[in-house]
């Protein structure tokens, strides 16, 4: 029992990572995330010159994929945890303040211009957002007309708490849920895809401005 509970001490991590366990996590994290980041990714066309935001972007890992495919774009990546915030500045620090950039914030209250971002993405973070209608509100505010919001889970069925169960305040969202939230947050074309588990991939896009399209 007492194993048990050490085990969901260090469990907790994965929501706001904290210390040595906080940095154990987040290199696990670069390193076990990195199929379903790729399997993601894969759902969007993404363009040289893009600007990208990564929501809960952890260790870094797919801040540095993000630079990759957008070679002559800049990578932006904003975390809850300072842990986080550390571990991924140094993952990057290449492109540390040149072309990647780095800082604490939450989803809700993100620290950004309106309309500055080509993309956004949010891979495996969902889970911990304590109001996806605000959250998503704010997404669209700082993505251009037209940009997309690429949302990825390895865990998609509310019945499956074998995690959830585990880490506090973490709640599974069925994709249903997190589509019908989209379209009441300016978002169309919202494509689900689905691994063979519970992967789960959504990309919306952010509504083009009704003024916009009038003229």
């Amino acid at each position: 029992m007492e194993k048990r509970s050490f085990i969901n001490v260090i469990l907790q991590n994965t929501r706001k990572p904290e210390g040595f366990f906080g940095r154990l996590i987040l290199r696990g994290m670069n390193t076990g995330h990195a199929p379903l980041a790729r399997w993601g990714m894969s759902h969007l066309d993404w363009q040289p010159d893009w600007n990208v935001l990564d929501i809960g972007c952890g260790g870094g890992a797919n801040l540095a994929q993000i630079l990759k495919r957008c070679p002559s774009g800049k990578a932006y990546g904003v975390d809850l945890s300072p842990e986080s915030v550390k571990f991924a500045r140094k993952k990057n620090k290449k492109h540390l303040n040149t072309r990647c950039f780095v800082e604490q914030g939450n989803a809700s209250q993100l620290p950004y211009p309106d309309k500055m971002f080509h993309a956004v993405s949010a891979f495996e973070t969902v889970y911990f957002w304590e109001d996806l209608h605000s959250s998503f509100t704010e997404i669209s505010r700082v993505l251009k007309e037209g940009g997309f919001f690429l949302i990825c889970c390895e865990i998609s069925d509310p019945s499956n708490d074998m995690w959830s169960s585990r880490i506090q305040g973490m709640v599974i969202h069925p994709a249903g849920e997190l589509k019908e939230t989209l379209a009441r947050c300016d978002f169309s074309g919202i494509t689900i895809y689905k691994g063979k588990k519970e992967e789960l991939c959504i990309v919306a896009q952010k509504q083009t401005d009704k003024k916009q399209k009038e003229e």
